[in-house]
């Protein structure tokens, strides 16, 4: 080794040592990486693929903290090609270019392969991305994103149609436990010289609250131990209080499978039935707080806003649909902003469960009554012989009739006259009780022959 090698050797060598907890404990190998079974499994294409060096074009998607820079590097200590990384944070097109020249003469000079491998590769603009495309095409690169949005949304579409899309998952918070105590102990790439002792609450809020974020969590260990001076043992005690000061949050007793879990969505939609937006609001905050799914509480928003706003309003469903899309599409902390704007919504919106009400009476109704014959002009004429049969026979269309409304049993017979949607007296839902009305008693008028 070349004096000039042997500082770069020794320059790297501590560089490594100082870089932060999250980059050190990073698995080296496939085998080593906690997680994401469900593409790294050993019967998985991509696991496949990395252990025999066949990798086509791919794109890694999911939260941050989840193992998608992990897996690049993973892939860059296996594969026999030359591998090279960028960050679209910072490079440009020149950055690429020089990558792209240097691919074309290894693959002219050794036949290798050049694996190019982009974090956040959703920074990207549009030329920038289309520049890439001819040589991910012709094979001079193989190309890897990473991005925490959807690539499906945010990268070029011949790029994502020449690529597979992994999604990454959040880890689970066992295996973000596992990875806690394994930095806690470890003497070689974690904290193990220090003497550290984690308490078991410790580790559980540090996991819970890292909703799947590893580096989180690690983050929070490491200046846990280095911020907290040794016990009248020697050791270094993370207990919870710890921890709690470290990641800046309280632990909030909020068990996802048990009762208060249960209490607190309760409050939430009761709190937006009850037309208190303060309220709702809160218990929101609660549950963010306390690391709850933002798909959970979107659903349950959504649910409110049929079951309890219905159509007095709505707009609120459109609303609280929407929310749903967006929170998946921007994640936190952003999400709490648009999950706040749906609940406030549903909250003061006016309310009516006419149309809850109208499908649980149809419902029992059907289970009392079976499959009533369909009145035969209501049946479909169109398919062979139906007409023969009688089906679709005097069906009135009811545009051929003033105000697109004509009088005609649509209800089975044996229901005649049965009710089940009742409009009430809020919101929109009153102008629609009021344009029955008026279609009801315009449509009497012309069948008593009245102008």
């Amino acid at each position: 080794m070349d004096q000039l090698n042997l500082f770069e050797y020794m320059g790297n060598q501590a560089k490594e040592r100082e870089a932060p907890l999250a980059a050190r404990m990073r698995p080296r190998t496939i085998d080593e990486v906690v997680g994401q079974e469900h593409i790294l499994g050993k019967d998985k294409l991509l696991y496949r693929a990395i252990r025999s060096d066949k990798l086509s074009s791919l794109i890694l998607y999911g939260p941050p903290g989840t193992g998608k820079t992990t897996i690049a590097r993973v892939i860059a200590n296996t594969t026999s090609a030359e591998f090279t990384s960028i960050n679209a944070t910072v490079a440009g097109k020149k950055d690429m270019e020089e990558v792209v020249a240097k691919a074309k003469s290894t693959l002219a000079m050794t036949g290798a392969r050049t694996i190019l491998f982009i974090d956040e590769i959703h920074r990207f603009n549009k030329a920038q991305q289309d520049y890439l495309l001819p040589f991910v095409e012709d094979g001079t690169l193989v190309l890897i994103g990473a991005t925490t949005e959807n690539p499906y949304f945010e990268v070029n579409g011949a790029l994502v149609s020449r690529s597979i899309i992994f999604e990454l998952k959040p880890l689970s918070q066992e295996a973000v436990e596992d990875l806690i105590r394994k930095a806690v102990s470890d003497p070689d790439r974690g904290m193990g010289s220090y003497g550290a002792v984690i308490d078991d609450d410790a580790v559980h809020f540090l996991a819970d609250i890292a909703g799947g974020d590893a580096r989180k969590a690690l983050n929070a260990v490491e200046l846990g131990i280095l911020s907290t001076p040794p016990a009248e043992d020697g050791h270094i005690h993370i207990t919870l209080e710890v921890a709690q000061e470290c990641i800046q949050q309280r632990a909030v007793r909020y068990d996802k499978d048990g009762d208060n879990h249960y209490d607190t969505i309760s409050a939430f939609i009761k709190s937006m039935r009850g037309s208190d937006p303060d309220a709702a609001v809160y218990y929101l905050a609660r549950m963010l707080y306390a690391g709850e799914s933002v798909t959970f509480i979107a659903r349950r928003i959504m649910i409110c806003a049929s079951e309890d706003v219905g159509n007095a309003d709505p707009m609120a469903l459109v609303v609280a649909v929407n929310a749903s899309l967006a929170v998946e599409r921007v994640g936190m902390p952003e999400a709490q902003i648009i999950l706040s704007h749906a609940a406030t919504y549903v909250a003061c919106a006016p309310k009516s469960n006419a149309a809850y009400v109208a499908v649980e009476e149809a419902f029992r109704e059907v289970g009392e009554s079976g499959n009533l014959p369909i009145p035969p002009h209501l049946q479909d004429a169109h398919y062979k012989g139906a007409a023969k049969l009688g089906h679709g026979v005097g069906y009135l269309y009811a545009h051929d009739f003033p105000n697109d409304y004509v009088q005609q049993q649509y209800l089975p017979y044996e229901l005649s006259g049965k009710e089940f949607y009742r409009p009430g007296e809020n919101g929109y839902e009153k102008k629609i009780r009021d344009h029955i009305r008026f279609l009801k008693e315009e449509e009497k008028k012309r069948q008593n022959g009245e102008k």
